[in-house]
């Protein structure tokens, strides 16, 4: 299964810091509300005291003096409902509310409840003549709840933000230190599949020098083997030009002979294939040296318009030879490239144009400069090549089915190779009307 990098770190950074931060939000509460809490029962205990001063001590009773301003306004409180119990020495009641509870195990400050209402209360003993009267003091808890989330939220929102900063650092943070990865990715998926040469290592960081240099490793065993299979191309290839080029010379000096018609008609087929067979052993050189390692010079500026021609006086025999009328409009355009190399492409451009035009058909060669670029270009009034062929017919060895003739499919992809080793691109479309207009561009030299 698949997983990304980037969400698998940030799920080992963030729960330990969400952790973190939620430790930090209950250390912040607790010290808080513990002082607010105790304030709040000395307060209650403060109220015991006093109280506990209006006990009067008689032979005959104990009496609690407190007029009734002052029990209203004891429990004139805008939040909070405050009970009192007074109760003698003996446990009798002396005044104030009979039904709240008493302390647990003599606890001073307990929590309990009265009138089905939380209360929190304290149990203050104090002097009765010569003995010792308790004042029971109560409160309703709403105060208390108010503080409680004040302070929580007091002590949560700073929090969040840090949380959220926090988030926001790491998730930079992450993308930040994962971007030389992305980088490697951007320079890999920027590269032609020519392209085999090794990454800089230098500039990787030093944890990713290790997954460099295994696919700088890979990058090696791939051009090596490719390199391989280019030599073995170019050697075949190389092999088969001199014995084909004896049989195409003897075939043609056995066809000047007399001889049986039935002969004859079979000497051209080896004829006619023998040349096919050459034309096929000239592609693949072609193909061999345009692939990148097997060009040997080093680039030269090129005027295309010098190639076409040097060229033009072999292509004008086959054009005749095909009844097609060939025309040049030729402007200079210089390029740095091979000239063998260019001189092959626009070869295999006018080959395909003149063997698939009719007969009467017109092919006009082009040289020029377009902006930046400089151009040739091919154009026919043949059947042409349908939009959704167009991109196929680069590929090696693919033929529009249906398609007369005997070629290999190797013509367009070695011109294909031959532009994109230039630094240019192969463009195909109609002329407008019918035909087919193949157009190379390359950068100014």
């Amino acid at each position: 299964m698949a997983r990304s990098l980037r969400a698998h770190l940030l799920r080992m950074l963030l729960p330990p810091i969400a952790a973190l931060l939620a430790v930090g939000a209950v250390v912040a509460y607790f010290p808080s509300i513990e002082p607010a809490t105790e304030a709040y029962d000395q307060k209650l205990i403060d109220i015991g005291v006093a109280l506990g001063r209006q006990i009067r001590v008689t032979p005959e009773e104990y009496r609690f003096d407190l007029p009734d301003a002052v029990d209203r306004v004891l429990r004139a409180d805008r939040v909070d409902e405050i009970y009192y119990r007074v109760i003698s020495p003996g446990g009798l009641e002396i005044a104030g509310d009979a039904a709240l509870p008493i302390a647990p195990d003599d606890a001073p400050v307990y929590d309990a409840t009265y009138n089905g209402t939380d209360v929190r209360m304290v149990s203050v003993q104090t002097p009765c003549g010569r003995s010792t009267c308790t004042v029971l003091v109560a409160e309703t808890t709403v105060k208390r709840r108010q503080l409680a989330r004040g302070l929580l939220l007091s002590s949560l929102f700073p929090e969040l933000l840090i949380a959220v900063a926090t988030v926001l650092i790491v998730w930079f943070g992450v993308k930040r230190g994962l971007w030389p990865l992305a980088r490697l990715s951007e320079e890999i998926k920027a590269r032609s599949p020519r392209d085999l040469s090794p990454i800089d290592t230098a500039a990787a960081p030093e944890e990713t020098r290790p997954l460099v240099s295994a696919l700088n490793g890979l990058l090696g065993e791939v051009a090596s083997a490719a390199q391989n299979q280019e030599r073995f191309l170019a050697n075949a290839a190389h092999q088969l030009r001199t014995p084909l080029a004896g049989l195409r010379a003897h075939t043609e000096l056995a066809l000047e002979q007399p001889m049986p018609e039935a002969c004859r008609a079979h000497l051209e087929q080896v004829h006619q294939a023998t040349i096919r067979t050459a034309r096929l052993a000239n592609q693949l050189l072609a193909l061999a040296r345009a692939e990148p390692g097997g060009r040997e010079r080093a680039p030269e500026e090129v005027n295309l318009k010098s190639v076409v021609e040097s060229e033009a006086d072999a292509w004008v025999h086959q054009a005749l030879a095909r009844d097609v009328d060939l025309g040049f409009e030729l402007q200079p355009a210089k390029v740095q490239g091979d000239a063998f190399l260019l001189r092959e492409a626009m070869a295999n451009l006018v080959h395909n144009a003149i063997e698939y035009s009719q007969r009467g058909g017109r092919v006009t060669v082009r040289t020029g400069r377009n902006g930046r670029h400089c151009f040739v270009e091919v154009e026919d009034d043949g059947p042409g090549i349908a939009p959704h062929e167009r991109e196929r017919v680069l590929e090696r060895f693919y033929r529009v089915p249906g398609t007369p003739g005997t070629g290999s499919g190797l013509g367009l992809a070695i011109v294909r190779e031959i532009a994109a080793g230039h630094g240019g691109v192969v463009c195909l479309d109609n002329n407008g009307v019918k035909g087919c207009r193949v157009a190379l561009e390359f950068p100014d030299g």
